[in-house]
């Protein structure tokens, strides 16, 4: 413990936290994702998969513990990194410096937006505080409905777009730092640097066509 509180005391200790957390999260992402797509397949299959993860609560709140302390050690390693990027440089870059692309200069806020996002979507799906009755929803089977309640919850056009601006974010935030955190790691190089951008992105895009699809789905009636 020692050994990891000196090493996170600086700048490089910091960068490889942000930069492991933020790959098991880009990860958690796209498990996330392709469980979500399960809705195109209709109330059975997505039921018994949820009836699944939830027939092992040990290791699906180990998971989700586990899922909380890397979101939170990214952040705060992100807040104290751009702390330190400020005190080190606290004049403006002199005329004539690069713009930095949007995903750079917002990486921060939308990050800060994500998280509150995520604390939204699991009272509204995971916990049931927004939507009470979601919990009393099951199948024939007597399973928790989760179908029944993506799509009931989707259905809200508020909800649906306040869901479509957040996968916006998330994936402005992931096109530029996907790539950047294997800069940290050590792995993206010079002559690598466009590829691991293009693969940001594209993974990014990807993210935000299956994930937005779902409310889409949702609204016009494809899915119900």
């Amino acid at each position: 413990m020692n050994l990891f509180s000196r090493g996170y005391r600086s700048s490089l200790g910091k960068k490889y936290v942000m930069a492991i957390t933020g790959f098991l999260l880009f990860l958690f992402v796209i498990v996330h994702m392709a469980g979500n797509l399960q809705v195109y397949l209709g109330q059975e299959p997505m039921n018994a998969y949820a009836e699944l993860l939830k027939s092992r609560p040990g290791l699906l709140w180990t998971a989700r513990a586990g899922l909380f302390v890397i979101a939170v050690l990214h952040i705060i390693s992100a807040l104290q990194l751009a702390a330190e990027n400020r005190a080190a440089r606290p004049e403006p870059y002199a005329e004539g410096k690069p713009i930095a692309s949007l995903a750079s200069r917002t990486i921060l806020l939308s990050g800060l937006i994500i998280f509150a996002f995520i604390v939204y979507h699991l009272m509204h799906f995971t916990f049931g505080v927004t939507n009470p009755d979601f919990m009393d929803l099951h199948d024939a089977l007597g399973r928790h409905d989760v179908f029944a309640m993506v799509v009931e919850g989707f259905r809200n056009p508020y909800v649906s777009a306040f869901y479509i601006i957040s996968m916006g974010l998330l994936c402005l935030h992931l096109s530029h730092g996907v790539s950047s955190l294997f800069q940290s790691l050590g792995i993206r190089r010079k002559g690598t640097v466009a590829a691991f951008n293009r693969f940001a992105r594209i993974a990014a895009i990807i993210i935000f066509i299956g994930n937005c699809s779902i409310p889409i789905s949702i609204l016009a009636g494809w899915v119900k």
